[in-house]
């Protein structure tokens, strides 16, 4: 059966600037080019250079006036987040749309980053949280629209507070889960603070669905030699159509957060079909596990401890 299209409309953004985290390739790649064509500049901070070329190239192809740029970013280190956020608070433009988009799904083994994080949470989680701070003088200039992208693994498990590296007993999909819940609790916490201390930005989630993107497809840097099982399922039942969404599609939610005038912060939103794992983007339910603000408030004391990254207070 033939799939029925599935699009938004992105409102014009000339003279904005967004920078979109993980648009190398996939979800991220497909949201900096529909911000492109709309008129936004586009930073695509990126940890392989070959690839973040090959990025701006596609996007270049699609929207041959593109003001678009590639940036060294590799959210697993500390220092490298730093260094970004120094150069383009050097560089003193204001910031009008994020889309906090990379992240790295269920390493076989355990790894870690080059700070001694687990590499699911220290990626996922507390680059995106250190980026964010960095990068909040130039947000706030803009009075940014913040869109931090979830996953459906935010509905499952829990944080592991007794053992939040994993150190003790690894299960990849659980530090999944952990490090998603963690950055939905960080995007709802940012957009309280972000009202109480008056910073003028917002903020809000989104979550893709279930669609064939590069997270769990080979991945020779997460110990990954070949796609897994899983994704080979996604992406037959994609190409039928049946239930869940494509990489095209899985986008528009965080696309839909971060530019549509109805959008709200605060809210979560993601694909409106059976199960929300495909169809048309929309505001859903809050998962059960990011409703806690206390849970909120530990999530950000715990990461600005971990980063050595403090936000201001007013």
């Amino acid at each position: 059966m033939p799939r029925t299209p599935i699009d938004i409309t992105v409102p014009r953004l000339d003279g904005r600037r967004a920078l979109v985290t993980g648009a190398s390739d996939g979800i991220g790649l497909g949201i900096a080019t529909r911000l492109a064509a709309a008129g936004a500049e586009v930073l695509l901070p990126v940890r392989n250079p070959a690839k973040g070329r090959a990025a701006v190239e596609s996007i270049r192809r699609a929207v041959p006036d593109a003001d678009v740029s590639p940036h060294t970013l590799d959210l697993s280190s500390l220092d490298s987040v730093a260094a970004l956020g120094d150069t383009l608070r050097a560089d003193g433009r204001p910031i009008h749309l994020l889309v906090n988009n990379a992240g790295v799904m269920t390493p076989p083994e355990r790894q870690t980053t080059a700070d001694g994080f687990e590499l699911q949470f220290g990626t996922n989680h507390l680059g995106h949280f250190a980026l964010v701070g960095h990068l909040l003088p130039l947000l706030r200039a803009g009075r940014a629209r913040v869109t931090s992208q979830i996953s459906v693994a935010a509905n499952q498990h829990a944080i592991n507070w007794q053992d939040l590296g994993w150190e003790r007993s690894y299960n990849g999909m659980k530090a999944y889960s952990q490090s998603k819940i963690a950055f939905g609790l960080f995007g709802l916490e940012l957009q309280r603070l972000g009202e109480d201390r008056g910073w003028g930005i917002t903020s809000n989630l989104a979550h893709p669905g279930v669609a064939p993107t590069s997270l769990l497809a080979a991945r020779p840097e997460v110990g990954r030699a070949t796609e897994t099982r899983g994704r080979k399922l996604i992406s037959a039942l994609s190409r039928r159509g049946i239930l869940l969404g494509t990489v095209e599609t899985a986008g528009l939610p965080a696309l839909h957060a971060v530019t549509a005038p109805d959008a709200r912060p605060g809210r979560l939103y993601g694909p409106s079909g059976l199960g929300h794992l495909g169809g048309p983007p929309a505001e859903q339910k809050l998962y059960s596990r990011l409703r806690d603000p206390e849970e909120a408030r530990r999530v950000w004391r715990v990461s600005e401890e971990l980063t050595k990254v403090s936000y201001p207070d007013s």
